[in-house]
């Protein structure tokens, strides 16, 4: 099989290094890929919010699979155009995208199917928002409705931050996406990624993780895309799997469908899991990144046979297998992040210092002069498997250590819930 991957980040050097591992694949393109995808896949120079170009691109190089990686191409359309050429694809319709293009809008489906999540209130405009707030008090969350690289969300734990953070969508901080917003009850307990493949009727648990949002050690500072994770998430019991399936997976399916929209690509679950069980804090309709790094380590089956079903309506017929190891991922992120990183500088080290169990994923780098530089935020996935999410986190954070950036950083701490409670603590 032909594959076209879509994106440049660490999800989708992840992909590509789990793909490339297909019998099935017969040749693997990237666009517009990375330095690390470049590895495993022929990069193509095409612009991905060109639909018109990919779609010429897959039918002169007879491409039989599209893996869209990114959210702004699939809350774009690029599924249905790519579709309307006769061109299969994994990911969702932009119809079906809206669970993660639009948060106001996956808030009122679960009001309308009663899916278990937090109240809310929806505005499009300043001075009501700010009444709500005022109203509702602190602590309290304020999200973009729309698309913001996973910066539009602030969890305000006083009255002063949650005007700061209405503020900022209001004025524009966020582009478009802050338009309009969502203020959110805030939830206590322990959060979890969770993951379904679906092909529009069937969902397929596919994995758990847990992601560390917050740029600093010990959960402190802005939000990020996210600075590390690992998988499985302890948290996720076979129990709360269970009523994730049954009380929020399954009814946005049902309801989905029945909004003319099924749903059919990675259904990604943010979860608040407390004594009374799971509530759905927020969807993404692609792969998490980072999660998905510690996914691919972890899966034992074909990805690339799993896509296929997932495109051809097949998912019934499928299971999924995974090893018994952890898997952990730290983020090297340039200074600077999450505000205006820091570009250009040269990182040494990489190639040829890893053991066995470790990978390296690019997430944001580029080659200049023959040499490996940052060129984005969030730079680096140093990702390692283990017996348990401890051991599996020494030999991440040992990886970390042998690679020669000074001007990257790193939380230090990503797993530790996972490792107290391996530690009884």
């Amino acid at each position: 099989m032909k594959v076209l991957l879509l994106g440049s980040g660490g999800r989708e050097h992840a992909l590509a290094w789990k793909l490339a591992a297909s019998p099935l694949l017969t040749k693997l393109y990237a666009a517009p890929g990375n330095p690390g995808i470049a590895q495993q896949a022929e990069l193509v120079a095409l612009d991905i919010s060109n639909h018109v170009a990919v779609a010429g691109f897959c039918r002169d190089m007879k491409i039989d699979l599209v893996v869209v990686g990114p959210e702004a191409p699939l809350v774009a359309g690029i599924a249905d155009d790519l579709r309307a050429a006769g061109i299969r694809v994994f990911g969702p319709s932009k119809a079906a995208a809206r669970l993660e293009g639009s948060k106001g809008f996956t808030k009122d489906l679960c009001a309308r199917f009663d899916i278990p999540t937090a109240a809310y209130g929806r505005f499009d405009n300043l001075a009501a928002a700010r009444a709500y707030v005022e109203k509702v008090g602190a602590p309290i969350v304020i999200k973009a409705d729309g698309l913001a690289a996973g910066k539009g969300v602030t969890v305000a734990m006083t009255l002063a931050e949650a005007l700061d953070g209405l503020n900022a969508c209001f004025d524009g901080s966020f582009g478009s996406a802050g338009a309009e917003v969502v203020v959110e009850e805030f939830l206590t307990g322990e959060e979890a990624s969770f993951f379904c493949l679906c092909d529009g009727t069937t969902a397929l648990p596919f994995g758990t993780a847990q992601d560390h949002k917050r740029v600093g050690d010990g959960d402190i500072g802005p939000n990020t895309g996210g600075m590390g994770a690992y998988s499985p998430a302890p948290v996720m019991t076979p129990e709360i799997i269970e009523r994730t399936m049954r009380e929020i997976i399954e009814p946005t399916m049902r309801g989905m469908a029945e909004l003319g929209s099924p749903f059919a690509g990675v259904l990604f679950a943010g979860l608040m899991i407390d004594e009374n069980g799971p509530k759905l804090i927020e969807y993404n309709t692609r792969f998490g990144d980072p999660e998905c790094q510690v996914l691919m380590m972890r899966l034992k089956d074909d990805l690339l046979v799993l896509l296929n079903a997932a495109a051809d309506g097949q998912l019934s017929h499928m299971s999924v297998r995974w090893r018994d190891e952890a898997a952990l991922t730290v983020v090297m992120a340039a200074q600077g992040y999450p505000g205006a990183p820091e570009k250009g500088s040269v990182i040494r080290g990489i190639d040829g210092e890893r053991g066995d169990g470790t990978q390296i994923f690019h997430a944001g780098t580029a080659i200049n002069a023959g040499a490996l530089v940052a060129n984005g935020g969030r730079v680096l996935n140093v990702t390692a498997t283990g017996a348990t999410v401890g051991e599996a986190q020494r030999q991440a954070y040992a990886a970390v250590d042998r690679i020669d950036w000074p001007q990257g950083f790193c939380r230090r701490d990503i797993g530790w819930r996972a490792v107290e409670r391996e530690a009884g603590r």
